[in-house]
């Protein structure tokens, strides 16, 4: 799969992700060293048959342990033992544990519970239900939490609380990021009350961890629920999970035997949580390491080049033919209205196909966190030769089929609250934000309503105009209303030589005033709304031209001559203060 068909596909972290600098950042002889290890471990143990938890087959066990413990049948994944976990994504022997001797009590006098932790503990080697430490994952540092299921389900007892909000704050004393493999069937029941006080005490370590600007992620496996889900493993600024994993807040047996609702197959799956917003993505076993690495180096929080190794020429260079170069400021005059029908055309370029010129890398992130993941608007992280930058984009689609599935780009609410998520996100990270504008407005339908359209748009607006990094906007296609608008609220805002800018489209322009839409092409002509017609106005700073029109055969060149100029940008941003961009900003609007 090449970079444009994947960027087009999009929900798992992607397995081709580094084909450009897989050299440079993996440790081949390292990972070779630890599955050996670990082959070497398990077969000690058990080196016969075993069933898969998934498809129910007897499966050959050292085959599983090769493939990081996934079903060669069905691929299906096994749980994880904390060492091996370990051993998929640290380096070899760079891991720390800390906090190893901590006095495990009962706070409760629950009977029997010394003899179940003890049991606990004589069962798995673990001093307790997560293992804390600091690691090294391609020669940076992390700080490393892995629960594991087998000590008592990996249920949130005060140790566990403790642990991990001690590894918390000493990453924040330490500035390193956090990772932690969250599995858990819930807060610990023989614990009570101090159990439930750990859901509480974990999320306020977090939220001091994010203030000091630093990247949290958690990883979701199998299962992962009750309060776990309600404080530290959805508190992630990057939320992943492992294919087919259960999670919930409350599992399907407690839901049946509380208020009797069978749940749907499927319905607490990683997959499901993709779907309804979530959680940002799936993450392969085979991709976890590789994925820790490309969240480090796309969230140092300093907007500039971050691969010291990352070659400039890994690219693509923009470089016009002589056939283009004829035909770069020389394209056929087109009327306003022969303009609005050429942004319709279902044929025109997506952001997709210029992004794929302009980015090294983009990964795309899911989800509002809130109700969906709508794919009528897209965001993620790429890279710039280097410099990671944070990108949204209205995507429309290529066929019935994805037009459907996108709503035809007319965002929802839980698409400008993604949108709104990532760039606050950025803001965090010291991220500049590229937006990429083509919608013919918001969506206007009775979801969108309930779901409250007009305080998303609004909220959009308000956080947009204090962003304390750069922001770009380029219209590529249509710029409908305050759909439009709602990601538009740049630094600068640059439209393509035939896109189109407006208050609402022709048609319920011409049926407003006129009370007749047919007149929309009439209409289109008194309305000011292409590019030439704004830069006049002063409504934008850049005209992108189309090389004789944009269409498969000069997305390329287009999308080369915006990174040229995107490219300027971020080096004219790179010297000033956050304060600075968000004056500047709030005054270009000021002015008009």
């Amino acid at each position: 799969m090449d970079r444009s068909q994947h960027i087009k596909t999009g929900r798992r972290f992607p397995v081709n992700l580094y084909n450009k600098i897989e050299e440079k950042l993996k440790s081949r002889s390292e990972d070779a060293q630890g599955a050996a290890e670990e082959t070497n471990t398990e077969n000690k143990e058990d080196t016969g048959l075993v069933k898969c938890p998934k498809c129910g087959r007897m499966v050959d066990r050292a085959r599983v342990v090769k493939k990081k413990y996934e079903c060669y049948e069905c691929g299906g994944y096994f749980r994880v033992k904390t060492n091996n976990r370990i051993r998929m994504v640290a380096d070899a022997k760079s891991f720390e544990p800390w906090f190893e001797d901590m006095e495990v009590s009962n706070p409760l006098d629950y009977e029997g519970y010394e003899d179940k932790l003890a049991a606990a503990r004589e069962k798995t080697g673990l001093n307790e239900a997560v293992t804390v430490g600091r690691c090294k994952v391609f020669g940076d540092d992390i700080v490393l939490g892995v629960c594991d299921s087998r000590f008592m389900m990996a249920s949130m007892g005060h140790v566990v609380g403790e642990k991990i909000t001690r590894a918390i704050e000493r990453a924040t004393q330490l500035r390193l990021p956090v990772f932690l493999f969250c599995c858990s069937g819930g807060a610990r029941m023989q614990e009570g009350i101090v159990s439930l006080m750990q859901m509480a005490k974990t999320s306020a370590a977090i939220k001091r961890h994010g203030d000091a600007g630093l990247l949290y992620c958690t990883i979701l496996t199998d299962p992962t629920t009750g309060g776990v889900t309600a404080s530290f493993a959805m508190l992630g600024d990057v939320i992943m999970a492992e294919p087919g994993a259960l999670i919930g807040f409350a599992g399907p047996r407690v839901i049946k035997q509380t208020i009797g609702q069978e749940l749907p197959e499927g319905f607490q799956t990683a997959e499901f949580l993709v779907e309804h917003g979530f959680v940002d993505g799936i993450v392969l076993r085979e991709n976890l390491k590789k994925t820790i690495r490309f969240l480090i180096k796309s969230h140092q929080g300093t907007g500039k080049k971050t691969y010291a190794d990352f070659d400039s020429d890994t690219g693509v260079h923009f470089e016009l033919s002589e056939e283009l170069k004829e035909l770069s400021w020389k394209s056929k005059p087109r009327s306003a209205w022969e303009k609005v029908k050429a942004v319709r055309q279902v044929e025109r370029p997506s952001a997709l196909d210029y992004m794929d010129s302009i980015f090294d890398i983009f990964v795309e992130a899911h989800g509002d966190r809130g109700f969906a993941d709508d794919k009528a608007l897209i965001g993620g992280i790429g890279f710039i030769e280097g410099q990671p930058v944070t990108v949204v984009a209205d995507i429309k689609g290529k066929d019935i089929k994805e037009c459907q599935e996108r709503n035809f780009g007319m965002p929802l609410p839980e698409g400008y609250r993604k949108a709104l998520r990532l760039m606050k996100q950025a803001e965090k990270f010291n991220r500049p934000i590229i937006s990429f504008v083509n919608t013919s407005g918001a969506f206007c339908g009775l979801e969108a309503e309930e779901r409250g359209q007009g305080e998303a748009i609004a909220r959009n607006l308000l956080e947009m105009s204090g962003l304390k990094v750069p922001v770009l906007c380029i219209l590529i296609g249509e710029g409908g209303s305050g759909g439009a608008l709602a990601t538009a609220v740049g630094n600068e805002v640059w439209m393509m030589e035939n896109a189109t800018y407006s208050i609402l489209s022709p048609e319920g322009f011409a049926s407003i005033l006129w009370k007749d839409s047919n007149r929309a092409q009439e209409a289109s002509e008194v309305m000011n709304i292409t590019a030439q017609d704004l830069k006049r106005l002063g409504v934008i700073e850049r005209i992108i031209p189309e090389f004789g029109g944009a269409d498969r055969k000069t997305a390329a060149a287009i999308g080369g001559y915006m990174k040229e100029h995107i490219k300027e940008f971020l080096e004219k941003y790179d010297k000033k203060s956050g304060e600075q961009i968000a004056a500047e900003r709030y005054e270009r609007f000021r002015n008009f």
